[in-house]
């Protein structure tokens, strides 16, 4: 579903990935991690195609079609959803209306009070996207928003940052729903996840996991080897992988 072939990335006038080459196949749900400023959201932020994100060299096709260039929305519209680390309150738009824009965009049959009601949000609908929600409240909003796009390709950065332990269960129980999908054309939803807690492996069923630093994978393998790995030794023996590669 998604290939990203020599990806070199800058923000300003700073290279932050350095040639990231990552295929994640139909169906599968992948996981990265890396310490602070290693480049893990800038790969998020490229693959949905934020202008702030330069590709400088390299491809990132997404179910056969070059979406290098493409602009965010055209992205959205093939099937890329992405719940943000840390997203920006929208005044003047009612959160009711932003979900009813992307199901009638992406043509799905969500329940928007069915979901709403699940996330402990129907008092939200009315409210202005994410403003002066909490933190849980944000994350619930943005998952709300990618259950009525129903996406191909799931893009969760941090799902489980500044987020109660109450509010991990309610949103891992659904993102472990959503990355499941419905079969479109023999097609399974895939996603990519970054995490620091690793709590998000008790929700979803991790296909396979990459660590990725100072803008390159160094490494991939089973993601709870890799977590386990980095829970007992941090990203040490890491860095040594890195140095291999140089």
């Amino acid at each position: 579903m998604l290939e990203i072939v020599d990806l070199h990335v800058e923000v300003g006038s700073k290279e932050i990935l350095k040639g990231v080459s990552l295929t994640i196949p139909d169906g599968e749900t992948h996981i990265l991690f890396g310490p602070n400023g290693s480049g893990k959201t800038t790969l998020m932020m490229s693959i949905m195609g934020l202008p702030k994100y330069k590709i400088t060299s390299g491809k990132i096709i997404f179910n056969g079609i070059d979406i290098t260039h493409m602009p965010t929305h055209e992205r959205s519209k093939l099937g890329i959803g992405m719940m943000f680390q840390k997203p920006p309150a929208i005044r003047g738009v009612e959160l009711q209306k932003l979900a009813e824009i992307i199901k009638s965009i992406r043509n799905t049959d969500a329940d928007i009070q069915e979901y709403a009601k699940i996330l402990n949000l129907e008092n939200h609908l009315s409210r202005e996207v994410n403003y002066g929600f909490s933190g849980g409240e944000i994350k619930r909003s943005e998952l709300l928003q990618l259950l009525c796009q129903k996406p191909n390709l799931v893009l969760l950065d941090e799902p489980e940052s500044g987020v109660d332990l109450d509010n991990i269960t309610l949103l891992g129980n659904l993102i472990k729903k959503l990355l499941k999908g419905e079969k479109i054309k023999k097609r399974h939803t895939s996603g990519l996840i970054v995490t620091h807690t690793g709590y998000i492996l008790e929700y979803v069923n991790a296909d396979k996991g990459h660590i990725l630093m100072d803008g390159k994978i160094v490494c991939s393998g089973s993601a709870e080897d890799l977590f386990e790995e980095i829970r007992q030794n941090g990203f040490g023996r890491c860095e040594n992988c890195l140095q291999d590669t140089i």
